[in-house]
């Protein structure tokens, strides 16, 4: 059975995340206080990130959380193409490493293919958080709110730096449709 075009594109993203793993250097920080899991859950915006084929010209986007019975985190990723594009979906599963102040997790795309990610910071009222990719590759800015003012956006590149992540690659992602078009935000996949 073959895959639609969407779902193999992003097979073949976390096959890239999942190789790229494998060389990733631990995360320096030891005395970052543990996340508080269910404090996480919920939808957080996408307000800023490297981009790579699987993200690249999504608007609206946000990830939403959820703590499942089972121990794991049920994962919703929700974008549209373009403001005018319907809201698609992609839903997948994620574990907590265990010993790591429930910063570290491996996201299982299609059930089967693992990938990780750090939570490198997260605001004393969890309203911004700062992610990457082990290896310092990707990164995600998420805000909680749809829009982030430019002084504290830039107060969150700042500090994202300082965790070794290289901000000059970081676009910011259209949340609302008069961010189309401005400077430092991505532009649509359409329209």
């Amino acid at each position: 059975m073959s895959l639609p075009i969407p779902s193999r594109a992003l097979l073949l993203s976390a096959l890239l995340f999942s190789s790229l793993s494998s060389t990733a250097q631990p995360m320096t920080s030891t005395h970052a206080a543990a996340i508080d899991l269910p404090r996480f859950m919920g939808p957080w915006h996408v307000i800023a990130h490297v981009p790579y084929f699987g993200e690249r010209g999504h608007v609206a986007s946000r990830d939403e959380y959820t703590l499942r019975p089972d121990g794991k985190i049920g994962v919703r990723y929700v974008y549209q193409d373009g403001f005018g594009e319907p809201v698609k979906t992609l839903d997948s599963s994620a574990t907590v490493k265990p010993d790591t102040g429930n910063r570290r997790w491996t996201t299982w795309f299609f059930g089967v293919i693992p990938t990780k990610f750090r939570i490198l910071e997260v605001a004393p009222d969890y309203s911004w958080a700062l992610i990457d990719y082990p290896g310092r590759d990707l990164a995600w800015v998420f805000s909680r709110t749809s829009d982030l003012d430019d002084a504290l956006y830039a107060e969150l590149t700042t500090r994202m730096g300082g965790h070794g992540v290289d901000t000059r690659k970081l676009v910011r992602v259209p949340q609302l449709k008069e961010q189309v078009g401005q400077p430092g935000f991505a532009a649509p996949k359409k329209p």
